[in-house]
């Protein structure tokens, strides 16, 4: 390639970059921002570090990204129903074992181990 094709050929290529370019808008600045409060931003990039360390790389990436984004977003929701459920389940083994007490002494009132009846 020559001197000039290079020159016409580097113009050309910023010429389509510039034209894909859009400076600062104000709206997009603020869907940006939107997407990093909401954690968007973040998700996504621990998606494609997960993708980029993947020794073996997926056959289909699109379902890859889909299945962990669909994996973190059922995580928190899915965090908090079990959390919760653990919480209550460790009250109702609570009171059962509380209940089992009770009434292994009065069973024992009825039927002392040792074979004599209680008056």
């Amino acid at each position: 390639m020559s001197g000039t094709q290079k020159l016409n050929y580097l113009n050309n290529f910023n010429f389509i970059i510039m034209a894909h370019y859009r400076g600062p808008d104000p709206k997009r600045e603020q869907f940006r921002r939107y997407l990093e409060k909401a954690g968007v931003v973040d998700s996504l990039t621990s998606v494609l570090v997960a993708l980029y360390e993947q020794p073996e790389k997926p056959n289909n990436a699109l379902e890859f990204v889909k299945q962990h984004l669909n994996a973190a977003g059922q995580t928190s929701a899915d965090t908090e129903a079990l959390q919760q459920e653990v919480v209550d389940l460790r009250q109702r083994c609570a009171r059962l074992a509380e209940e089992t007490k009770d009434l292994k002494a009065k069973l024992q009132r009825y039927e002392p181990e040792d074979g004599a009846t209680a008056d």
